[in-house]
């Protein structure tokens, strides 16, 4: 039975990923981060064979079956479509739903379900802020060790430590995504373990002068607020 928009629309993301069947080989695998990507499932040379076809809604369900058709017409003329694809597709092309910033809002809006808002908001920020000027519209597949390590020294450099260190798993948390949905090979941000500046924890100084603790204790006793602000003071 034929997929509908309205069936893809509503498919939301379970614990594992799951496929959504069309016809003639053609589906979509909903994955747990909620991305929605179109597969071609094909033979050739007696092996069963796995052909990306993008990501919904970025494809639509009209441009899926156009691009399964194309891929069958080849396999008619003995030609194995996911080799055609990486022979015809130069380097130097970025395909909208290869780019850096394409996967990393993909993975935001599946996190964001299990986030609180602000949390979603303040990850998006980042990314907005400090890597999709940079590296967003790379392609996920072409970016290097040092284009992210250059990045992440922008944000050392105005002292924003921690903030570079958040950036950074963020950024191995969209590879991987990327990997899971069979849009990138490795997490190269890992070969960036150790090459940021630790994160120095500052401590408040603690109340040691004898006349200024008794001073704190008779505040904390003279307290006439709810019940249980006193006991967590005492």
């Amino acid at each position: 039975m034929a997929l509908s928009n309205t069936q893809i629309q509503k498919a939301k993301p379970r614990t594992k990923n799951y496929r959504l069947y069309d016809e003639k080989g053609l589906y979509v695998e909903v994955t747990p981060a909620g991305g929605k990507l179109w597969r071609l499932k094909y033979r050739f040379g007696k092996k069963e064979k796995r052909l990306a076809l993008g990501a919904y809604p970025a494809v639509g369900l009209k441009a899926a079956r156009e691009a399964r058709d194309n891929a069958r017409s080849l396999l008619a003329d003995q030609v194995d479509p996911g080799e055609h694809k990486k022979i015809q597709r130069p380097a130097q092309v970025t395909h909208t739903e290869d780019t850096f910033e394409a996967i990393a809002r993909e993975w935001h809006t599946g996190k964001s379900r299990a986030w609180s808002a602000i949390h979603a908001k303040n990850v998006m920020d980042r990314l907005q802020r400090d890597v999709f000027p940079w590296i967003g519209k790379r392609a996920i597949r072409e970016l290097s060790v040092p284009e992210v390590l250059k990045l992440l020294r922008r944000i050392e450099e105005r002292g924003a430590h921690e903030t570079a260190h958040r950036v950074q798993g963020n950024c191995s948390e969209v590879y991987r995504y990327a990997i899971a949905a069979g849009r990138a090979e490795r997490n190269i941000v890992l070969d960036l373990r150790g090459a940021l500046q630790p994160v120095v924890k500052t401590h408040l100084a603690a109340i040691t002068e004898p006349k200024r603790v008794g001073e704190l204790l008779r505040m904390i006793d003279g307290y006439q607020g709810t019940p249980t602000v006193k006991r967590h003071s005492s």
